[in-house]
């Protein structure tokens, strides 16, 4: 089984055709649909047969783990880092709870994510954890500094989070600007008023 659709050594080029194709469909499915998306489908895009994701990357969990950094991870690890670059815990928070929710609007696997909806998958989970890590640290540099409201707890931040993959997962999409306009309730209410050049 290979683990990576990168060079895959021991493949017949035909196979190794096979895995490449593979990739490139899940990670657009993937991303449009969100990591549920039927594998026949991604096999029909790939033109090879379900069996062969099956047999090439272990199904669906197998492939996740494959393909997860070109799907979200990055981006994911991305908001976190450039959240922490914020000078400002309060301007901290509230980049992060913009980036992390416009990536929920835009990127459908990210709530996928979010939930946990595949456990089996290592790297899926390992993202979890690390988004929890970084809540745990947004809600003490945010105490620490004054800026958010009183009794907000790591459970509830990340609460936040949840909640919303759960409404656009199966709630359906708003329009962005009814989207942009919850989010900043939502900084509102866990930050006070938020301030808005002119």
């Amino acid at each position: 089984m290979a683990s990576s659709t990168g060079s895959s050594p021991g493949l017949r080029s035909d196979a190794r055709r096979n895995v490449e194709r593979i990739h490139i469909a899940a990670v657009e499915a993937f991303r449009e649909q969100g990591l549920a998306v039927p594998l026949e489908e991604i096999a029909a895009a790939a033109r090879v047969s379900k069996a062969t994701i099956f047999n090439r990357l272990g199904g669906r969990v197998g492939l996740i783990d494959a393909v997860i950094g070109d799907v979200v991870a990055g981006e994911l690890r991305g908001v976190i880092d450039d959240a922490r670059s914020v000078a400002g815990a309060r301007e901290r928070i509230c980049f992060y709870v913009r980036a992390i929710r416009d990536l929920q609007y835009r990127l459908p696997a990210v709530n996928d994510v979010l939930l946990q909806e595949f456990p089996d998958s290592e790297k899926l989970m390992a993202l979890c954890h690390a988004g929890g890590a970084f809540h745990e640290t947004l809600v003490a540099e945010g105490h620490a500094a004054g800026v958010l409201a009183q009794g907000l707890t790591p459970d509830d931040f990340h609460a936040l989070t949840l909640n919303n993959a759960l409404a656009l997962k199966y709630g359906g999409l708003p329009s962005k600007p009814d989207y942009d306009r919850r989010t900043a309730f939502v900084l509102g209410g866990i930050c006070g008023p938020v301030q808005r050049p002119s």
